[in-house]
């Protein structure tokens, strides 16, 4: 347990002093102004009538009042945080490689399940602390744009489905680390990401999309202010599958691979 603490405080520490703290939660702030700014315009016929295009883009969120504003931040976070969390993944893990520190750090007296494990608590606990940061920003944001068709209830359960979107989209962050434990370097993961995100428009589409793990966290976000959940029970399993199949082979890769 000791050796898990160490090790979580160098991740840690190797995390903090470089610029992905900064870069991820710059990125994410983006989240609840942009979706502000399309609340504040649907808000005003008359401005949303001048800006033309940008009001279509609007229009496509809905109508001004807290359950699509809400939506939309769950729906960001799903869709903006499978990039943004498995950047930092990518990032965890591959710089181990790029930075040809691999050698050295299996060197260390400490096995390498707890090495895996140390970088994905690392992993969590920053994505975890990103998406409470979006959530409380955009609720201030909301209510600096006086949004209306606030209620305790909406609010409550609004922050309910952000939080799972969010858990969803981190635990679906795992196989990224296994790509760029794989991959060996940034490359493999980013197109993974690039890929998924892709692929999950496009299964959504479609009408399957709550049998596609990276689908499902956006699916779910629509849910806000419906009453009732637009997934079942499969759906989560599935992503609780993939995150565990991420984890293993991730831990396997470590174990098992030649890392020469």
């Amino acid at each position: 347990m000791n050796k898990m603490a160490v090790c979580i405080s160098i991740e840690t520490k190797k995390l903090f002093r470089s610029k992905i703290p900064l870069i991820t939660m710059a990125v994410l702030t983006l989240i609840p102004f942009i979706g502000g700014f399309f609340m504040f315009i649907l808000k005003d016929p008359s401005l949303s009538e001048s800006l033309g295009f940008i009001s279509a883009k609007a229009q496509l969120m809905g109508t001004a009042d807290w359950p699509s504003y809400l939506s939309l931040l769950s729906q960001a976070i799903a869709i903006g945080g499978l990039f943004a969390f498995g950047f930092i993944t990518s990032w965890i893990f591959g710089r181990e490689y790029s930075d040809r520190t691999i050698r050295d750090l299996l060197a260390l007296p400490v096995s390498r399940g707890i090495i895996v494990a140390s970088k994905f608590i690392v992993m969590i606990l920053w994505c975890l602390f990103l998406s409470a940061f979006v959530l409380i920003l955009g609720l201030i944001v909301g209510n600096m744009v006086d949004i209306p068709g606030m209620s305790s209830a909406l609010l409550m359960d609004g922050i309910k489905i952000y939080m799972i979107c969010s858990l969803l989209t981190i635990l679906l962050s795992t196989p990224v680390g296994f790509f760029a434990s794989y991959g060996r370097g940034y490359l493999s993961p980013l197109g993974f990401i690039v890929i998924t995100l892709i692929l999950a428009q496009i299964v959504a589409t479609t009408g399957y999309g709550e049998f596609f793990p990276w689908s499902i966290p956006a699916i779910i976000g629509i849910g806000i202010g419906n009453g009732e959940p637009i997934v079942s029970g499969i759906s989560i399993a599935i992503v609780f599958l993939t995150s565990i199949l991420g984890l293993v082979s991730t831990m396997l890769w470590w174990r098992y691979a030649d890392q020469s």
